[in-house]
């Protein structure tokens, strides 16, 4: 099976940027034909914060809206999320995985932290 490998977190201010990687040992695609990078912050729910089709649609939630980019290289193994203008809400453990489908969800990893002070 395709494990996927989250990094790129780290401690910014609010209003900074960082861009997290999620590097598949195969295609990222082969694990569902939507790719998602989702959030959680302590005593909260996991939510979802981007997604992309094999096509290249993307698709955001209202608080990612316009701040999130979520794309992949070229080879299809690596997926990304360009975060701008970050705000302390933004803190949270980020994980890649397959989006809206929880039948192709793979074990959750490590994520990467994201840490956003103010």
């Amino acid at each position: 099976q395709v494990q996927l490998v989250e990094s790129g977190g780290g401690l910014v201010q609010a209003g900074g940027s960082l861009r997290l990687s999620c590097a598949a040992s195969g295609s990222i695609f082969s694990i569902n034909p939507a790719m998602a990078w989702y959030r959680q912050a302590p005593g909260k729910q996991r939510e979802w914060v981007a997604a992309i089709w094999t096509g290249g649609t993307t698709n955001y939630p209202d608080l990612a809206k316009g701040r999130f980019t979520i794309s992949t290289n070229n080879a299809k193994n690596t997926l990304y999320l360009q975060m701008n203008n970050l705000k302390p809400e933004d803190t949270a453990v980020y994980y890649c995985n397959a989006a809206f489908d929880p039948r192709a969800l793979r074990p959750w990893g490590q994520g990467t932290q994201v840490t956003v002070s103010s």
